[in-house]
């Protein structure tokens, strides 16, 4: 049976459309309610927090993203909303790169479900709808304004929680937002997009609705990456939304799933998690790391090594537990027998070239 998946149902798009979020807002918000502004605190005292509409009992609540975002800080802003005293917010406005993004839609999932969102690691677990919530990202290339899961370090596992509850209601696309960011971020960033492109397209679940998408995806990004265009950052946001659409039908793979071992056990960000794995992965890959190579020798980049050198047995081990937890990941990439292939012995010598 085929799957019936839930998309973003309103995107505006342009350079300058942040100007339109309060008209956004107008149409949601209650006389006596209130809107609640997930703002990376990065922006603070910035020019950003002054063009942010707030209206009566609205509340702003920065966030740090320093480290990845834990199911403890999703359960600690939950609480922090609720003792406002004010009720259920009329929404949720996440404003920043992908870590900032998946924390908006979490607190607007677990504003509604109960407990905590380590319950919700997982697929399809969400079971009450999320309120409203915006998404507006600074950075592009995760793809987090688009995709039905949100990034999140638990105890024992980084692990999304995947739903058609997570998805945004509505995304703005202002690429004058992006405009700015360090140059390294703005690479690592982009490069999630360019590795969830390769993964989805040379994946075992490929089909013409991804593929469609993940080409036009790996286009822009060459462009931005490879080329000299004066509206690269244009080229970048879409290339990053195309990217997020390429694997709703489909799926990210091998690449991903080791990244996330890294992650969970060094702390690593996501994107340069994802270049560190992926440039160890010509086996699965050889194509693509080609290419990812020379992206960064044109932006000069050089990469960490030797991350997992000294490492523990179990820090190794819990490595190689989290990574080989992700089943469908390595199932796109490997196929169904994919434990006969990728056994914990061969992703432990692969997680220690990195």
């Amino acid at each position: 049976m085929y799957r019936n998946f839930a998309i973003v149902p309103k995107i505006i798009f342009g350079r300058g459309c942040f100007n339109q979020l309060d008209d956004i807002l107008k149409e949601k918000r209650d006389d006596n309610g209130y809107m609640v502004f997930i703002v990376d605190d990065v922006f603070t005292s910035g020019p950003i927090e002054k063009r942010i509409p707030q209206r009566g009992n609205d509340r702003l609540l920065y966030v740090n993203v320093d480290d990845e975002p834990k199911t403890t800080y999703i359960d600690e802003l939950v609480g922090i909303i609720k003792a406002y005293g004010l009720g259920l917010p009329d929404g949720v406005v996440g404003i920043g790169g992908g870590s900032t993004l998946d924390i908006a839609k979490a607190v607007s999932l677990l504003l509604t479900n109960p407990g905590s969102a380590t319950d919700y690691q997982g697929w399809d677990l969400i079971t009450i709808p999320a309120i409203y919530k915006v998404g507006i990202p600074t950075l592009s290339g995760t793809g987090a304004e688009i995709s039905r899961t949100t990034v999140l370090t638990g105890p024992e596992k980084k692990l999304g929680i995947n739903s058609d509850y997570t998805l945004y209601d509505q995304i703005v696309l202002d690429p004058e937002l992006i405009k700015d960011v360090p140059k390294e971020q703005w690479f690592y960033t982009g490069m999630d997009c360019y590795i969830h492109d390769v993964e989805s397209l040379e994946g075992t679940y490929i089909n013409e609705f991804s593929r469609s998408y993940g080409e036009k995806s790996i286009e822009l990004c060459r462009q931005v990456f490879l080329d000299e265009h004066p509206d690269r950052d244009d080229k970048l946001m879409m290339a990053s939304y195309f990217g997020g659409m390429s694997i709703a039908y489909s799926q990210v793979g091998a690449c991903h799933a080791l990244s996330y071992g890294l992650s969970f056990v060094l702390g690593v960000h996501h994107g340069i998690g994802c270049c560190i794995a992926f440039d160890k992965l010509e086996e699965f890959y050889p194509h693509g790391v080609v290419e990812f190579r020379e992206m960064m020798d044109t932006h000069n980049i050089r990469l960490p090594q030797a991350l997992t050198a000294g490492l523990s047995e179990e820090e190794i081990e819990r490595m190689v537990s989290v990574s080989l937890g992700l089943a469908p990941l390595w199932e796109n990439c490997l196929g169904k027998d994919w434990q006969t292939i990728m056994t914990p012995d061969r992703a432990r010598q692969l997680l220690l070239k990195m």
